[in-house]
């Protein structure tokens, strides 16, 4: 759920439609669902879009995971995706807390024909994941920036060596260095996030400051 408008965080609308306008478009059914989204949808801007759909893909492509998991599936723009840069027989799980939002994620994933590989499951992301007999090569955390902290230590019990995570929103609009707001529960859960990350000798990790910041995250072997 990106929640942030800009590509790159900056100011420059021009550089973002540049960006866009060099990286691969989304095609009819991305385009279809996003607009969609913003139709019907409340809080449509936590999409991922364009951009950060095509780096899922394409990060997808190269780490060529066999099990994924997506925590926070919003409208699946992101499952998607995923979805298309995993293999044939890899599969991806995506969890999304807001059962309102199944019957439009289900069309989508129908639609993209995509049933065979993405398992949706409807209710608490904690829940979820510690009743899943699964590990995993590839994880993208964007759900309930409160939770990040439990996300990660629930998650990091079912990863694969040399596995990855990506984390969404890990700059939170700037508000991770602004000390008036580090008292905010959704920016103590970022900041606490990131500092467990970052203090976790089992990790690797780098933030690619795209839309709201990314941070990826390897396993050592």
């Amino acid at each position: 759920m990106s929640n942030h408008n800009n590509i790159t965080g900056n100011q420059k609308p021009e550089l973002d439609n540049y960006i866009e306008a060099y990286s691969t478009p989304e095609d009819n059914l991305l385009l279809e669902l996003r607009r969609q989204t913003h139709l019907k949808i409340l809080r449509p801007r936590m999409i991922s879009g364009p951009v950060q759909g095509q780096l899922l893909t394409m990060l997808c492509r190269m780490i060529r995971p066999k099990t994924v998991l997506e925590i926070g599936t919003f409208t699946g723009y992101s499952a998607i995706c995923i979805a298309r840069g995993i293999e044939k027989d890899a599969v991806l799980h995506t969890i999304e807390r807001d059962d309102e939002l199944e019957s439009f994620i289900r069309h989508y994933i129908r639609k993209a024909a995509l049933e065979n590989k993405i398992v949706l499951h409807i209710g608490d992301a904690l829940d979820k994941i510690n009743n899943l007999n699964v590990t995993f090569d590839l994880v993208f955390i964007d759900g309930d920036k409160r939770e990040y902290p439990a996300y990660y230590q629930a998650v990091m019990k079912k990863m694969n060596p040399g596995s990855y995570i990506l984390a969404d929103n890990i700059l939170w609009n700037g508000k991770v260095v602004d000390a008036d707001l580090k008292n905010d529960d959704y920016t103590r859960g970022i900041i606490d996030f990131n500092e467990m990350v970052k203090n976790d000798p089992r990790t690797e990790q780098v933030i690619i400051p795209i839309r709201d910041g990314l941070m990826l995250i390897r396993m050592k072997d």
